[in-house]
């Protein structure tokens, strides 16, 4: 069994923290160990509990969430703080990554994907939401982007093997390529082309794997720059 990941709440609005409670006790590796309704309360029970993922709202009282994240960080280091937020701005999503925010999810995401994006913040990974990812290159022009951004889009800059993109992708492949880019969902992409979620799954899959790539973001950045959408 995986070890179970421990989670801070932060958000001002008690009936979504009690949802959210609800919704990630059903899952067996995660669970809810505090809440907090501000920054200052979130900073004294990360302190306290040292989760291993803060879900941060960014309106909050007071003071945004973006604002609080290198404080969080630095009161519990190991911790990885995931933006959970209604709001879209492109600035907003920029700060919360530079300032150490292991990523930016909006709170129209499905719960299975916010599920699988804790987990995959816990390992380390760099999550946005996929109403987010195309709003990356606009978010990442100025020199102070942080590292582990970086990676993400300087391995997606690069086309394997000087291999054109028509070589390498199947047009199916391209296709689905261009509707990550563009924002779209496992879900919304299976609807839009009339195919299984599953098999959009897979052809994800496909796509990592023939660019040598691990994560949805660097398909959309390489989609982006290697003029795969408008």
């Amino acid at each position: 069994m995986s070890p179970e990941i421990h989670i801070l709440l932060v958000d001002d609005h008690k009936l979504f923290r009690r949802g959210l409670t609800a919704l990630l006790a059903e899952t067996q590796d995660l669970r809810v160990v505090g809440e907090a309704g501000d920054t200052g309360e979130a900073l004294r029970l990360t302190s306290k509990l040292q989760p291993d993922i803060i879900l941060l709202d960014n309106h909050l009282p007071g003071n945004r969430g973006v604002d609080a994240v290198q404080s969080l960080r630095k009161a519990a280091p190991s911790a990885r703080v995931l933006m959970l937020t209604v709001g879209d701005d492109t600035a907003d999503l920029g700060a919360a990554l530079r300032a150490g925010a292991s990523g930016y999810l909006l709170k129209v995401c499905e719960a299975n994907d916010l599920i699988e994006a804790v987990r995959r913040a816990h390992r380390g990974e760099v999550v946005i939401g996929a109403e987010m990812t195309p709003k990356l290159m606009q978010a990442f022009t100025t020199p102070d982007t942080p590292s582990s951004l970086t990676a993400e889009i300087n391995t997606a800059l690069i086309l394997p093997h000087n291999i054109s993109s028509e070589t390498l992708l199947s047009p199916r492949e391209r296709l689905i390529a261009i509707a990550i880019a563009r924002g779209a969902s496992n879900k919304q992409i299976a609807r839009d082309f009339d195919i299984a979620e599953t098999t959009v799954k897979a052809h994800v899959q496909n796509i990592l794997r023939k660019l040598n790539m691990a994560s949805r973001v660097q398909i959309a950045v390489y989609a982006s720059v290697n003029s795969l959408i408008d």
